[in-house]
This record gives C-alpha cells, structure tokens and sequence, in this order.
C-alpha cells in the first residue's frame, strides 16, 4: 500500500530536475558575462597618458613661467602676458610633439603589418585561416594610433591645465596675495589632476597625487629661486 500524507500520495507528485544542457547554458553565459575585474586597464594608456601629462605641463609650466617673472618682476600684466604667452607655445609644442611621435608609431605598425601580410601570401592557407587572418587584420586596422587625436588631445589638456595659474592671477593686483592665490589653485589642480589620473587607471591614489603635487612643487620652486637669483645680481 502506498503511504499518503493529508490524502495524497507521494506518487503523484513531480519533482522537475532541469536538464543538463540547461545547467551547461547557464554556466557557459555566467562564465562569458564581463566584470570589471576583467578589464584591462592598459588599454586606457594612450590617451591617459597624453591627457594627464598634457594637463599637468600645461599647469605645471605656465604657473613656473609665471612665478619666475614674477620673482623680478611684480606687475600683474607681466605675469598674465608671460602665462599666456606660454599656453600658446606650449599647447603648440605639445601638438606637434605629440603628432610627431605617434605618426612614428604608426608607420612602425603600418610598416611590420605590410611584413606580416606578404609573409602570409607566401604559404597556402585554407578558407577558414584565411577569414581569421582577415578579422585580425581587421582589428589590427582599429587599434592603430590616431596621431590627428592624439595631438588634438595633448593640446588641449595642455591649454586646460595653463588656464588655471591665468584664471587665478588675473583679477588680483597686490603681489604677494597674487603668488599665494596661484601657488594654491595650482596645489590643488595637481591634486586633482594626479587623483583622477589613477582613478581612471586603476593606480594608487594618494601615492599618485603626492607625487605630482611635489614635482609641481618642485619645478615652481626652481624656477622662481634662480630668476630671483639671475634677476638680483644685475645681469
């Protein structure tokens, strides 16, 4: 006799065990799924690095230009016309350095993906070799460096950063609140500079910040103590 609790028996109940193709699915789409762990943050380099370096000389050199004139020199226009004056050259400076220096690399690339290309016309290859060689070549095609980009990019992070030391000296006419103003707007600019630098890759952020907010420091420093320096003694 069959045992039944409450008047129903075990038999008629259904027990429903998905099926094996089912659980392989599920696995087979939790493994394909991306997370952020997986990210590779390199990739981010390139324009990382011609963004945050083109900033921070742009902040760094137009703040020491100017506390260098401004060590032999207090005249508020002095200063505005040497900060800028150093915007436009350097944002210039760094659009060509930076057009220069990736068209290189792209000829490099151009120049070995032309090699790669006729050592593969010389063996035999199936069809389906042939259709993966022309998917790589295709993405090959897509990652190559953008020497118009990136020269528009250097140059204008470099005019971005210049703005700040201009913004913060231009409408203060007493000399030592001037040089205070800028050594601060600067301070923190590089602060927020380095921070986002390694936020945006992945990097240590407080070992990052400090050490651009020192070498800014440092280049301000250097610059003001030799032209009062040269500028004392005469010459």
């Amino acid at each position: 006799m069959e045992t039944t609790t409450n008047g129903t028996s075990f038999c008629n109940q259904k027990f429903n065990i998905p099926a094996v193709s089912d659980v392989e699915q599920q696995q087979a789409s939790m493994e394909l799924e991306p997370t952020d762990d997986d990210f590779n943050y390199s990739k981010r380099s390139q324009w990382l690095r011609a963004a945050v370096l083109g900033a921070n000389d742009g902040l760094v050199s137009t703040a020491s230009l100017m506390m260098g004139v401004g060590a032999v020199k207090q005249d508020i226009k002095a200063m505005i016309l040497t900060g800028f004056a150093g915007l436009v050259a350097g944002a210039c400076s760094m659009a060509i350095g930076e057009f220069v220096s990736v068209y290189s690399q792209l000829d490099i690339e151009l120049a070995q993906m032309k090699r790669d290309r006729q050592r593969d016309e010389n063996r035999a290859t199936s069809d389906e070799e042939e259709e993966e060689e022309e998917k790589g070549k295709q993405g090959e095609k897509e990652s190559l460096p953008n020497p118009l980009q990136a020269s528009a990019a250097s140059a204008l992070a470099f005019s971005v950063g210049a703005m700040v030391p201009l913004l913060a000296a231009s409408f203060i006419k007493e000399y030592k609140v001037r040089v205070g103003v800028v050594i601060g707007a600067v301070s923190l600019a590089l602060l927020v500079f380095g921070w986002l630098g390694a936020v945006l890759g992945k990097a240590p952020r407080v070992r990052s910040a400090a050490r651009v907010l020192v070498g800014g420091w440092l280049a301000m420093a250097i610059t003001f103590g030799l032209t009062k320096l040269i500028g004392s003694s005469g010459l």
